[in-house]
């Protein structure tokens, strides 16, 4: 899908056809689209390529007049068989050119999504600049969003923590875990590239931009350190979820081994007057042996109740 969009009177509004000054939104692109880029627009078909490749990794590219900028964004999936989030990264290609932004992704990114409504306000796409700044803003806010859905999941879960009995705890916190790995490594990789678009030579920075350009660095670099800041916790949490429930699973070996004791009982007395001999006292009547078995298992359970270990 290809969309065009440009500020006009302060506005972003979706317009017919390219323009100067104007975003150009791609997504999930087509031959057909694919073809306009690279020979009616004129893009680099490495860049275009390099924006449709699930495994490109952060960076930034020049050739020419155009700049290649690619980051990571991060994207929420729902599970059909569990129904569970899972927490993603894909790359996003932005590509500056003399008149145009074009973004360019092989699925629709929810930050586009959002620019193009209208959140940020006051997006102008004539400042090509500032406009990619903006952009790299949500990006990080949308780590950020999803970075505390984590921690409220994992929050929710170290509740459970006390009765947990099965491995599916453990499963939900290794895909956690792994989402948090997945931020991390985008996220450093995302700092990397845009301390160098701090220095200025890939892309032109200019004065009314440096306040800008500080708050997307600090905002890549909170919600870095807030991956790493999760990724311990959640770490800590496997194994105490570990712990919890091997010692759940100790507790319930020991129950049954009392009532397996406490039932063993009345067996084996019975089995002793089952034996063809008159030797055993109170043998000529079942009545006894009945007694004698009820009065040694209470003995038996008050004894091991009340030295039990649970």
């Amino acid at each position: 899908m290809m969309h065009f969009f440009k500020t006009i009177d302060g506005a972003l509004c979706p317009i017919d056809h390219k323009e100067p000054g104007c975003w150009i939104s791609v997504y999930e692109p087509t031959q057909e689209e694919f073809h306009t880029l690279t020979v009616d627009f004129g893009l680099d078909v490495g860049f275009v390529r390099s924006c449709l490749d699930e495994e490109e990794s952060s960076r930034i590219e020049r050739e020419g007049s155009q700049t290649l900028i690619i980051v990571d964004t991060a994207v929420a999936d729902v599970e059909k068989d569990t129904d569970t989030k899972v927490y993603s990264t894909v790359p996003l290609g932005i590509i500056n050119t003399e008149d145009c932004v074009f973004t360019i992704s092989l699925r629709r990114n929810d930050v586009l999504a959002a620019i193009a409504d209208g959140k940020p306000y006051n997006v102008q796409t004539q400042l090509r600049t500032q406009f990619i700044l903006r952009i790299l803003m949500r990006i990080s806010a949308g780590f950020v969003l999803y970075l505390k859905q984590i921690d409220k999941i994992s929050y929710s879960m170290e509740r459970q923590l006390s009765g947990a009995m099965k491995n599916q705890e453990i499963i939900q916190l290794m895909g956690l875990e792994k989402s948090l790995v997945y931020f991390s490594t985008s996220l450093k990789a995302n700092l990397a590239t845009i301390e160098k678009i701090q220095r200025g030579r890939a892309v032109k920075l200019y004065p009314e931009d440096e306040d800008l350009m500080d708050d997307v660095t600090i905002e890549f670099r909170q919600a870095s350190e807030m991956a790493s800041i999760y990724s311990g916790v959640l770490s800590a949490m496997m194994d105490a979820f570990s712990y919890v429930i091997a010692n759940n699973q100790n507790s319930v070996m020991w129950r049954l081994t009392i009532i397996t004791v406490i039932i063993e009982i009345p067996n084996i007395i019975f089995a002793f007057y089952g034996i063809n001999t008159n030797t055993l006292p109170f043998a000529m009547s079942w009545v006894y042996p009945f007694l004698i078995s009820i009065v040694a298992t209470a003995i038996v359970a008050v004894v091991m109740f009340r030295y039990r270990k649970f």
